[in-house]
């Protein structure tokens, strides 16, 4: 099954989450990752969603997203014409004289400390998903105690915006 990736804006206010995850639910579709924030516009959020499937899939999850009435634009985001990033927050067992090492592999991905305990680093790193894999890799050996991520955001490459329309409007 191949991924897709779709950013949705949805007018800002209560209830608009319940609605599109519920769509989901109800036709079985399984969301990969979803993260939800505010645009330049206070009464309108951006959604990225994540799913697996076919075209015939992505047609559909399109043409369900775009009949909820607090849904203003559906667009798919192809990687290669997009910006994929994900944030990290991850908890690392850090006894003093381990410090250095986690420290130098942070700098190499350019992460950052931003917590630092008797004996453990939490460390933030922002990134494409394979580089994330590739640090949390490495930080593996000196013992993960926790790990949270934000879900995938992305956003077009070059000049092109995805601005409000009405809803119908042709591209």
């Amino acid at each position: 099954m191949k991924r897709y990736v779709l950013s949705v804006l949805v007018e800002n206010h209560s209830g608009v989450l319940s609605r599109v995850a519920g769509l989901f639910s109800r036709r079985g579709y399984n969301i990969d990752s979803l993260s939800v924030g505010q645009t330049e516009d206070l009464h309108i959020s951006r959604m990225t969603i994540v799913v697996r499937g076919d075209e015939y899939i992505l047609e559909q999850i399109k043409k369900q997203l775009d009949k909820l009435i607090d849904v203003i634009k559906v667009m798919e985001l192809k990687s290669e014409h997009s910006i994929y990033r994900e944030l990290v927050l991850i908890k690392v067992q850090a006894i003093p004289d381990q410090r250095l090492a986690i420290t130098g592999v942070a700098d190499i991905f350019r992460a950052r400390i931003i917590d630092v305990a008797s004996e453990s680093l939490v460390i933030e790193m922002t990134g494409d998903e394979e580089k994330i894999a590739a640090f949390i890799g490495l930080l593996e050996p000196y013992g993960i105690r926790e790990i949270v991520r934000t879900g995938l955001t992305a956003l077009e490459r070059g000049d092109k915006e995805i601005k409000q329309r009405k809803k119908y409007e042709e591209e």
